[in-house]
């Protein structure tokens, strides 16, 4: 049994739970069984701010759980309570486990505490990685950064994509517009996306910043949640796929888009740039604007081409190959 722990769990919607998804249903089909272990088998309160997000906070109930389950492989996913109690129980036991880097919480962190200083925040990351027999992380530009910040055995993990889903389709919405796809949250540096100069901004997701932020920008439409075919018609909608975020590790959103066809612009920093393809499929620069403008020039074969590396079955088997028993 492969037992997976996580503090992010559907219902939320956000890249850890797309990855931990598509990752447990390509183990399944490998004949593989795979158990989540997330807040809702636990009692919880709700994170100040996050009302979504629960919190795990009975150690011994966690403890029982993971007893009974007891698993041949442990990978923890996330640093929260939850991820906590899942090294906790492996130092204990003398238990290997491997884990996985996917935000960046000390910006994160300071994105809503400004005085909070980043280094205390990656001093607790590298002491919660610090007893993974594997590390997992994104992106290698990640992985040099992580690396000079004092992590170890650290191995890059790559994204997928559901190419049955996120497809070029027929475009339905002939106005120019530029699209952001995520959680409309302070992190996400979404204000950025808002203030960007074109007529028509499209923001699809939730989150604790949504309201506010249509308050503040009423000129912006913002039309919730989207799955499935629904969301592939946005971005095959879109001119470009704009991801304003600086704290993001990768952005599974971005391959999304670039299956449909869509170009993307960012920031040039350490997780979406290891995406972009420099006037292939999309443009990073300080200038979002420009990088915009840039991109919707792009010719939207080539933009589709480049997502075709991106595979949930390369993601599932860098995982595999790294996964070490307990005892």
């Amino acid at each position: 049994m492969i037992c997976i722990i996580t503090d992010a769990w559907e219902p939320q919607v956000n890249g850890v739970v797309t990855t931990l998804t598509n990752l447990k249903q390509q183990l399944e089909l490998d004949g593989h069984s795979v158990t989540i272990v997330e807040p809702s088998l636990f009692k919880t309160v709700s994170t100040p701010g996050y009302k979504e997000i629960k919190l795990v906070y009975d150690y011994k109930a966690f403890e029982r759980h993971m007893l009974n389950l007891n698993p041949e492989y442990i990978h923890i996913a996330t640093e929260g309570p939850l991820g906590l109690f899942g090294r906790r129980y492996c130092v204990g036991s003398n238990s290997n486990f491997t884990t996985s880097f996917h935000t960046k919480f000390p910006e994160f962190i300071k994105s809503r505490i400004p005085f909070f200083p980043i280094k205390l925040g990656y001093a607790y990351l590298r002491w919660f990685h610090s007893k993974a027999s594997r590390v997992l992380v994104t992106t290698n530009c990640i992985k040099e950064e992580l690396h000079e910040r004092g992590f170890t055995n650290m191995v890059t993990w790559t994204r997928g994509v559901d190419k049955s889903i996120f497809q070029p389709l027929e475009r339905t919405e002939p106005e120019f517009n530029v699209l952001y796809v995520g959680r409309v949250s302070q992190e996400k540096n979404i204000e950025a996306f808002c203030e960007l100069a074109f007529e028509k901004k499209i923001v699809v997701g939730d989150g604790p910043a949504r309201k506010s932020l249509e308050k503040k920008y009423g000129h912006v439409e913002f039309v919730g949640v989207k799955r499935g075919k629904e969301l592939a018609q946005y971005y095959s909608n879109a001119d470009c796929f704009v991801f304003p975020s600086k704290a993001d590790t990768f952005g599974v959103v971005l391959l999304e888009s670039i299956s449909c066809g869509t170009p993307i612009a960012t920031y040039p920093v350490s997780g979406p740039k290891s995406v972009v393809e420099e006037g292939i499929n999309g443009y990073t620069g300080d200038d979002l604007y420009s990088a915009v403008l840039n991109s919707i020039a792009l010719d939207k074969e080539p933009v589709y081409n480049s997502s075709e590396k991106y595979t949930w079955e390369n993601c599932k088997k860098i995982f595999l190959d790294n996964l070490i028993p307990t005892i």
